[in-house]
C-alpha cells in the first residue's frame, strides 16, 4: 500500500489561517540531540518541534533518530540546518525532513539559491536519491519525485540588519514558504549584542513582519519570554518558538536548587 507523508509546516500554517479561529502556532527547540527528549517535546501538546543543527550537537544520525521519535505524534517537525549548504540540505531532506529552516539569509539572491537546493531538476539542483532515502520511504511514496515540492517546505531566517532591509524581496521569492526572524543575531548585527528586546531591535523585527506579511507569506519569531511572545503574536507572528528543551532543563533545575539547596551552595557551578 502506498505511504502518505505528513503535512509540512507550510500546510499546517495555511490550514490554521483558514480555520474559524486562527491562532499562532507555538513551537519548541530540540537542542539536546536526544531522541527521548525530542519525543517528550513532541508529546507536550505544542504545535511544532524545531530540531536544531546550528547551535546544537545534532549530526545527521541524531536528526534521523529525532525525526523518527516525533513521527508518531500530532506535531510538525522542522529541521534547522547549520548553513545554507547544498549538500547538507540534500542530506537532511533525504533523512525525511519535510520542513527545513535555513539561518542567516540576508538577500533575495541567497533565498533563490536555497529554493534551488530543495527542488529537483529541472527547477533546482537537489540530488536524486529517493530510492535510497527515508524522504520517499524508499520509493514507497507514490510519485515522490514528481510531487516532491508538495512534500517539502522551505523557511528562511532573517537575522541581520541587511536581511531586515531586504525582507520584502526575500519573502517574495517563489518557493520561500515563510520567514523566521531571529532577534538574538539581529541584535548583534545592530550593535546591541544580547539585547533582543532593545527598542531598535523590536522595531526592526516589526519592519520585517510588515514586509513579509505584505508579500503574503507567514512570518515567525523566536521569543522565550511569554510577554514578548504575546506582543509579537499581536504584531502578526503566525508561528513562534516559545522555549527550548535545554533552557527548560537549566531553569527548572536551578529552581529546584534554589528551593532545596541552602544559601550560596545553590549557585550554578559551571564545569564542577
Amino acid at each position: 500500500m502506498p505511504l502518505r507523508l505528513t503535512p509540512t509546516l507550510r500546510d499546517v500554517l495555511a490550514a490554521q489561517r483558514a480555520s474559524s479561529s486562527p491562532r499562532a502556532l507555538a513551537g519548541i527547540w530540540a537542542c539536546t540531540g536526544s531522541p527521548l527528549v525530542a519525543e517528550i517535546c513532541a508529546g507536550s501538546g505544542l504545535d511544532w518541534v524545531l530540531i536544531d543543527m546550528e547551535h546544537s550537537p545534532n549530526g545527521l544520525a541524531d536528526v534521523l533518530a529525532q525525526l523518527q521519535a516525533v513521527a508518531s505524534y500530532p506535531v510538525t517537525s522542522v529541521v534547522r540546518v547549520p548553513i545554507g549548504d547544498t549538500v547538507t540540505i540534500k542530506q537532511v531532506l533525504d533523512l525525511g525532513a519535510q520542513t527545513v529552516l535555513v539561518p542567516m539569509v540576508s538577500s533575495a539572491a541567497q533565498a533563490a539559491e536555497l529554493v534551488a537546493d530543495v527542488r529537483y531538476p529541472p527547477h533546482g539542483r537537489r540530488g536524486v536519491g529517493s530510492a535510497l532515502a527515508r524522504s520517499a520511504r524508499w520509493n514507497r511514496v507514490d510519485d515522490y519525485l514528481a510531487d516532491a515540492d508538495r512534500h517539502v517546505s522551505l523557511l528562511v531566517q532573517i537575522e541581520t540588519a541587511e536581511g531586515v532591509a531586504a525582507a520584502a524581496e526575500i519573502a517574495a521569492v517563489d518557493g520561500v514558504d515563510g520567514v523566521f526572524v531571529g532577534p538574538s543575531d539581529l541584535a548583534a548585527s545592530m550593535g546591541v549584542l544580547g539585547q533582543q528586546t532593545h527598542p531598535d531591535v523590536v522595531a526592526a523585527v516589526h519592519r520585517a513582519f510588515d514586509a513579509v506579511r505584505a508579500a503574503g507569506k507567514p512570518v515567525g519569531v523566536n521569543a522565550f519570554d511569554p510577554a514578548v511572545a504575546d506582543a509579537y503574536i499581536a504584531a502578526g507572528a503566525s508561528f513562534v518558538l516559545v522555549g527550548a528543551d535545554v533552557t527548560l532543563l537549566a531553569r527548572g533545575s536551578e529552581a529546584l536548587a534554589a528551593r532545596f539547596v541552602p544559601g550560596d551552595d545553590a549557585a550554578p557551578r559551571a564545569g564542577y
